[in-house]
């Protein structure tokens, strides 16, 4: 009474006081403590009662495994189990189903295959827990295999537990057909309108896209709590329908729920981009009103975003506010949030507030900081990063591997690359498509071709990355037929689905081989519209091979895509110029004019003593602008001095 009470003071001194102890007492006791999340003293208490001499009953293992299971040792499970064999218990249900549990709790699906298989005659505890545990731990074939037997075998009828891992499982194959079955199912067993049974059936039709589906299996609960509303909210947030998350939300404060974590943090992934933005503000505006306890989950939540919403200065200003309990997620998410906004230089800056900082970088962090380097080529920076992986043991990781393996190949370091590369016993396919992408751009066609023939003879699978790579080698190296047998075998031999850069690629082999018409014709005759890229890559091929027609077209649907594209105004200009049409010149520049379409200036960086120093064309803004400008016209000068003409006035000559 007192174990089952929470009262363990009371139960331990009862138990302390009796003059002879039976099984009964002692499994009481381990119950208690087992049962109110004191698993340890359960365990002490286990083998004080092996040390007296008594042997425990099916009781006690189940009590003591399932203490296994909540302190997430496997070592001490598997002795468990040893324990379970040797007794005469060991056959019995309560102890087997505590295994089975505790091992899927584990995610040794394995062993508690081979538990569930010794046993005779399973119960619906037996079948439930398999079911359950293959769903859990992405199985989902098997459990659902598992539930037809069950069915099969007539002798249970499955409860809403059942019900439910099923429905999981239908939801994660994003199989609604088969789910649909099992909705027949649960009306027939009665459990149409059961909280558990209906809440896991909406979740399995929202993940599978089904929404209109999800909310009507909703409103047949009858009285839905707060995980029933959550799981609705969240089908609708992470489908993407933010209005409709954010309208059940209101329909749940009317009923006077409360939310939690889990409410908030799925209205604020509904909020994926600037048009939600408002939507996530006043989801963050509300929580200041009520007093929410912003948890440091809810506050990376929000921090994230403001990264997808909003600026910078919005993702700062909250990051600042949290810097205090801020944690390795929160700083990984603003370092994100700065690639995405294509602010290289500020990933720098905030590294080296991190590394004071209680929260030391982690491979998420050092892949962040490797993009940085990769996109203002700044290999010093890479090689200080490269020295912090391999210090810290990150260097193992093959996201922070892949990572160096890029980065090398994007600031020019091909050697340091390769040398990276040869240094993993078993390169994965990411590590191969970063090396044949590398070569492929930086001209060396040859070396990536031999690359992929390497990886194909080894069996690793090319992925869409790779052929990128290898299509961009055949463009290189003008091997324009080869180019055109791959993408055509891409889907048949290698199950690679053609996606819009490979496409591109095949208008940048035919184009850059000069076969422009064939390029054209390869655009039209696409089952997707085409983007902006493989016109443009037609265009600038035009500019080069002198081809006015096909660059007007080209250049007309750039411009129906985006009618203020700076680059295709431009190349559209040096193409008339090269035809000598000075009146088509004059047209375009007037035209840029009247819809203010400037070139997008160029930029640049450059690294002195430590510091990244960031420059626009004609910037007026760095710290040091005026001494800069000063040794810019002494340098003019002296130029001019030396007797050189500017290119404008030669261009009058």
């Amino acid at each position: 009474m007192y174990g089952k009470c929470g009262a363990l003071k009371d139960a331990q001194r009862v138990f302390d006081e009796m003059p002879k102890r039976n099984v009964v007492s002692w499994t009481s006791v381990i119950a208690g403590y087992s049962q109110h999340g004191q698993e340890i003293d359960a365990i002490k208490l286990y083998f004080l009662m092996q040390k007296s001499g008594l042997m425990p009953d099916q009781f006690t293992f189940g009590s003591i495994i399932r203490s296994c299971s909540s302190l997430s040792s496997i070592e001490l499970g598997r002795q468990l189990h040893v324990h379970v064999i040797k007794s005469e218990f060991g056959s019995h249900l309560i102890a087997q189903n505590a295994l089975i549990a505790m091992y899927t709790k584990f995610g040794q699906i394995a062993d508690a295959l081979d538990v569930f298989s010794g046993i005779k005659k399973k119960d619906l505890i037996s079948w439930s827990s398999m079911i359950a545990g293959f769903s859990q731990l992405g199985y989902e074939l098997e459990a659902l295999s598992h539930f037809k037997e069950m069915l099969s075998q007539g002798v249970y009828q499955p409860n809403e537990f059942v019900f439910g891992s099923a429905f999981s499982a239908c939801g994660s194959l994003l199989q609604p057909e088969c789910g649909r079955q099992i909705h027949g199912m649960i009306t027939k067993f009665g459990l149409g309108r059961d909280t558990f049974a209906v809440c896991s059936l909406s979740d399995m039709y929202a993940k599978c896209g089904l929404l209109d589906f999800a909310k009507t299996a909703f409103y047949q609960i009858e009285r839905p709590d707060l995980v029933s509303w959550n799981a609705i909210i969240a089908g609708f947030a992470y489908g993407g329908d933010a209005d409709e998350a954010m309208l059940f939300f209101s329909q749940m404060r009317h009923l006077a729920l409360s939310p939690d974590d889990i409410t908030v943090r799925s209205l604020l992934c509904a909020c994926t981009g600037p048009v939600t933005l408002n939507q996530g503000m006043q989801i963050h505006s509300y929580l200041i009103k009520v007093g929410f306890d912003l948890g440091i989950a809810v506050c990376n939540t929000l921090l994230s975003m403001y990264a997808k919403c909003s600026d910078l200065y919005d993702t700062f200003k909250m990051f600042n506010e949290m810097t205090s309990n801020a944690d390795s997620v929160s700083w990984n998410t603003v370092l994100a949030a700065c690639m995405q906004h294509n602010q290289a230089g500020e990933v720098f800056s905030l590294l080296k507030m991190m590394l004071p900082s209680q929260n030391k970088p982690d491979h998420i962090t050092l892949v962040s900081v490797l993009g940085a380097c990769r996109e203002i080529a700044s290999l010093e920076m890479g090689d200080q990063v490269h020295c912090y992986a391999m210090k810290t043991g990150l260097r193992l990781d093959n996201s922070v591997t892949n990572g160096l393996i890029d980065m090398y190949m994007k600031c020019g370091s091909l050697r340091n690359s390769q040398k990276l590369f040869d240094s993993i016993e078993s390169p994965h396919v990411v590590s191969w498509s970063s090396l044949i992408v590398g070569y492929a751009q930086f001209g060396h066609g040859q070396e990536a071709l031999k690359l992929f023939g390497k990886m194909r003879s080894l069996g690793v699978k090319p992925n869409q990355v790779t052929f990128v790579g290898v299509l961009t080698a055949c463009s290189h190296v003008g091997l324009v037929e080869e180019g055109l047998q791959l993408y055509r075998t891409m889907e048949m031999d290698h199950r690679v689905v053609h996606s819009r850069e490979h496409c591109s690629c095949v208008v940048d082999l035919l184009a850059r081989a000069g076969r422009i018409n064939e390029a054209e014709d390869f655009i039209n005759q696409l089952q997707f519209d085409p983007d902006i890229v493989m016109w443009k890559t037609l265009l600038a091929a035009c500019k080069n091979h002198n081809n006015v027609e096909v660059g007007k077209r080209a250049a007309e649907n750039i411009l129906k895509i985006d009618p203020f594209n700076s680059a295709a105004h431009v190349l559209l200009c040096n193409i008339y110029a090269s035809d000598s049409s000075w009146e088509d010149v004059a047209r375009v520049r007037s035209l840029m004019k009247k819809r203010n379409v400037k070139k997008v200036p160029g930029q640049s960086w450059i690294e002195v003593k430590d510091n990244i120093h960031v420059f626009l064309a004609e910037d007026s803004l760095h710290s040091e602008r005026d001494k800069i400008y000063s040794m810019l016209e002494e340098l003019w000068l002296q130029m001019l001095d030396a007797g050189y003409v500017p290119f404008k006035d030669k261009l009058h000559e």
